[in-house]
């Protein structure tokens, strides 16, 4: 294992056994605030180097993936599971968007690896942040009479703190390119793999709270947890095949398309789809499979990769 997951794994202990190890409110939110920047403004500095014509195509192909997935989950979740509307939609909005946690940790992977990916694969996961929260909204709505108030939600969606921390970095690094970020880069960059460390740790005491949850919910929500990023994955390493990522980048869309939002999601479903129960949701995305994902699912999707590329 990465000693990055073993720092989950010590989180999800401490929780399990009723530690009363935590980390700090502000800490938690200076590390997050860290790694949005960090992996924005990696991407920023590379995709500077990029023609723009080059990236359209993968772009347009990761908001198509996103908005499709909900779609896909919605049926399953609410004919086999037997959820109500909302409950549905809203744990397909979580699958449909991303985490970007798990691509930090999947690009540690990759590193280790000596496995490169396309520069711009941060771009791709802030375009990813939004396709899908808008179609399980979508769903939530549609034969209902409830409507949506569409302005909070797009400020909600663009301005929050997750998709604007990941947009601005890009835009940072984009506009100084290498040069200028070299200054800053010994911080940005050096310090990233033990940040993410002490994110995972915390991440890992959230995961433990959240096992209620599911114990309530019942066997079919975890098992979905489990089943569905395997066959997204699949689906996300078929596409960056198809649209012509190197075996890195196949690899890191398979993981975009298998993980699931705990940051972004939330926030808007609390104000698009309030009677939707966010127990269930976060409770899955969050305490089955990220775990999975940055346990067993990283490395399945490399092998996916490898499989769709011959």
């Amino acid at each position: 294992m990465d000693p990055v997951v073993l720092f989950f794994v010590l989180g999800l202990l401490a929780k399990v056994a009723k530690s009363d190890l935590r980390l700090p409110e502000s800490m938690y939110e200076a590390l997050s605030i860290y790694l949005l920047l960090a992996i924005g403004i990696k991407g920023g500095v590379e995709l500077a180097q990029q023609p723009i014509g080059a990236v359209l195509p993968q772009a347009l192909a990761a908001v198509a993936l996103g908005g499709l997935i909900p779609f896909l989950l919605f049926p399953v979740l609410g004919r086999l599971g037997k959820l109500p509307r909302a409950d549905a939609a809203a744990i397909a909005a979580h699958y449909g968007s991303v985490s970007v946690v798990t691509f930090a940790v999947a690009l540690s992977y990759l590193l280790k690896q000596n496995i490169a990916s396309e520069s711009y694969m941060p771009l791709l996961v802030a375009l990813m942040e939004a396709p899908g929260i808008i179609a399980g909204i979508v769903l939530a709505r549609m034969g209902g009479r409830q409507r949506v108030a569409w302005g909070p939600l797009a400020h909600e969606v663009v301005f929050g703190k997750s998709v604007l921390l990941l947009l601005g970095g890009i835009v940072i690094g984009v506009v100084a390119g290498p040069q200028q970020i070299a200054p800053i880069e010994p911080f940005f960059m050096g310090l990233f793999k033990g940040v993410l460390a002490l994110f995972l740790l915390e991440m890992g005491l959230v995961a433990g709270s959240r096992l209620g949850d599911l114990r309530r919910a019942g066997p079919f929500l975890v098992v979905f947890a489990i089943v569905a990023p395997i066959a997204l994955g699949l689906i996300g390493a078929l596409v960056g095949h198809l649209i012509g990522l190197s075996l890195g980048g196949t690899a890191l869309l398979a993981a975009l398309a298998a993980s699931a939002s705990y940051i972004a999601a939330p926030t808007a479903m609390r104000i698009a789809v309030p009677e939707a129960n966010p127990a269930l949701s976060i409770g899955m995305a969050l305490g089955v499979t990220f775990p999975f994902n940055i346990t067993l699912g990283i490395p399945l999707y490399l092998m996916m990769a490898r499989w769709v590329g011959g």
